[in-house]
């Protein structure tokens, strides 16, 4: 006998080029779900229990079709990174019971069709099942490749990582330590350069909203210059560190969280620094190098046992959280990784 349940869910109401807000999003109570899966469609339903909040998910908000991933539906639940667990199934690489993580719905229930970039998790009681959505998931993945890859450290090189509390940054600044390096971050609040320098082992943390400098802040911790710069917001700090970058210094570009808007360029005055310091500045999606995720899972996982990095989450309970909890992402309010708990373990 079919067996139907609600099912919770959140939709976004409009498109947004401006920075989220809570009203862009809708919970919707009146849904109903079958807890079987059609036959013949080759889908499988899953129960979330964990689902991301990430600041890529901000561009999928605006009505713009040229970037890397379409944007959302108005009126359609929106789609992010999430731990889940088979409940029934018509795949036959998925079973009842399995844990999986990959893109699925904001909402209790979700009938997967499409498999590309899902894994299947062999869930391991020293790593919380949540770490995957973070420190073993996409911003930890992101950290691992944009760090090794795209940054080509070397032991003793100077590492300048901005947003450095956050789901990435954390994890930036660790593996650069490991690596050897110098490593300061900058982050938003006391608290969070608290536990940049007596958690994560940065070197050295500052509050970029109480310096009225940013050129004279960067002078101070980096006298002898930058020569790599992990970049997880752009905006003034970018320009400030065009300044302070050594020649033949290293950018890896991997978020804008500071713009206020996604379609007004922002004007950099720095640019300059380019040429006469022959500066790399490279965008990245941690998607170019997913032939290193097996590598990735057994290095950072090996660490985390080993005791030699750490990681932070912020975890907020209930999917009628969400909205807040990602709005909240670019005002800095959440302290580590991001997560929703939609549904016990």
């Amino acid at each position: 006998m079919e067996q139907t349940v609600d099912n919770k869910q959140i939709v976004l109401k409009n498109y947004n080029d401006q920075i989220p807000k809570e009203t862009d999003f809708q919970l919707r109570n009146c849904n109903r779900i079958n807890l079987k899966a059609p036959q013949g469609s080759g889908s499988f339903l899953v129960k979330n229990i964990y689902l991301s909040c990430d600041p890529y998910m901000r561009g999928r908000m605006r009505d713009f079709h040229g970037s890397y991933l379409p944007p959302f539906t108005p009126g359609s639940v929106i789609e992010g990174f999430g731990v889940s667990r088979v409940v029934d199934s018509d795949n036959p690489n998925f079973k009842p019971g399995d844990l999986i993580s990959g893109l699925t719905g904001w909402e209790e229930y979700s009938l997967i069709h499409t498999t590309q970039q899902l894994r299947k998790i062999q869930h391991q009681d020293d790593i919380p099942l949540s770490f995957h959505l973070g420190l073993l998931g996409m911003p930890g993945f992101t950290a691992y490749a944009g760090f090794y890859e795209v940054c080509s450290p070397r032991k003793g090189e100077t590492i300048l990582v901005s947003a450095a509390s956050g789901a990435v940054g954390q994890l930036v600044g660790q593996l650069a330590k490991l690596h050897g390096c110098y490593v300061v971050g900058s982050a938003g609040s006391n608290q969070k350069v608290d536990l940049l320098k007596n958690k994560l082992g940065f070197d050295e943390a500052f509050n970029y909203k109480e310096e009225p400098n940013l050129d004279a802040a960067l002078k101070r911790y980096f006298p002898n210059g930058i020569d790599i710069f992990f970049d997880n917001v752009g905006g003034d700090m970018l320009d400030a560190a065009l300044t302070n970058m050594r020649i033949h210094g290293r950018i890896a570009m991997c978020g804008m969280v500071s713009q206020t808007s996604l379609s007004n360029s922002q004007l950099f005055h720095n640019m300059h620094n380019m040429i006469t310091k022959r500066i790399t500045m490279k965008g990245f999606l941690q998607s170019d190098y997913l032939q290193l995720f097996p590598r990735f899972v057994e290095d950072v996982s090996g660490y985390y046992k080993q005791g030699k990095i750490i990681y932070i989450e912020d975890m907020n309970q209930g999917l009628e959280t969400a909205p807040a909890a990602f709005v909240a992402l670019f005002s800095g309010k959440n302290v580590g990784k991001q997560v929703i708990c939609v549904a016990p373990q």
